[in-house]
């Protein structure tokens, strides 16, 4: 193959694009949109890009926060929270939950949401959202660079302990309508963000299925 038709770079000597490839490519990723609340009392609600589930049985979903953030703290201390679906009729208002604010605002109540505390754990939920998941902590992994060197960037990671579901997202037959849900996803530079439809669905089953 032709080199000349290839961009190359190295991160490290910097990408010499308008902006870093990274997040445009591996996307559109799904938003983990953390709710947490501090030994306190006082709630937090925020949005991360860098989310996804890991594991089935017992369920895993995780985020990673640039940053030792209000969420990372307060999980870190209650060792819970609970992730809401980030929805196209709920995206100002998630994206207002990344406004910077000072010690002892809440996020709920700036972005105008309902907080209605958990069934099985402390933190409280987006009442809005129609998909909410309470999780118990079970891991905070600081990362680390090929070199060995320590980065400021924190993997949390959750067990899934109890899931909030609205009924209008099953169908007859209880399965799950995921383009019904009118999920967003998050892409690459400062505003891209995607949906999804049924239009662009396509199935493929594994060999052997």
């Amino acid at each position: 193959m032709n080199s000349q038709s290839r961009h190359y770079y190295e991160p490290r000597n910097g990408h010499g694009l308008p902006h870093d490839p990274l997040n445009a490519i591996i996307g559109p990723r799904p938003i983990g949109w953390i709710a947490s609340v501090s030994e306190h009392g006082q709630r937090n609600l925020a949005p991360y890009s860098f989310f996804n589930c890991f594991n089935y049985h017992p369920p895993i979903i995780g985020f990673s926060s640039v940053g030792w953030k209000d969420s990372v703290a307060n999980i870190v201390a209650t060792g819970e929270f609970v992730w809401n679906l980030a929805t196209r009729p709920l995206a100002e208002a998630m994206n207002r939950c990344s406004a910077p604010l000072p010690a002892g605002e809440d996020e709920f109540e700036l972005a105008g949401l309902t907080a209605v505390k958990g069934e099985q754990v402390s933190a409280h939920r987006v009442a809005e959202s129609p998909v909410n998941f309470e999780c118990r902590l079970t891991q905070c992994i600081q990362l680390r660079a090929a070199d060995a060197r320590q980065l400021d960037t924190w993997l949390v990671l959750g067990e899934v302990i109890g899931v909030h579901i609205e009924r209008s997202l099953l169908d007859a037959e209880g399965i799950y309508q995921t383009a019904a849900a009118q999920p967003i996803l998050r892409a690459g530079g400062p505003s891209a963000y995607y949906g999804i439809s049924d239009e662009l669905r396509f199935d493929l089953f594994r060999p052997g299925d």
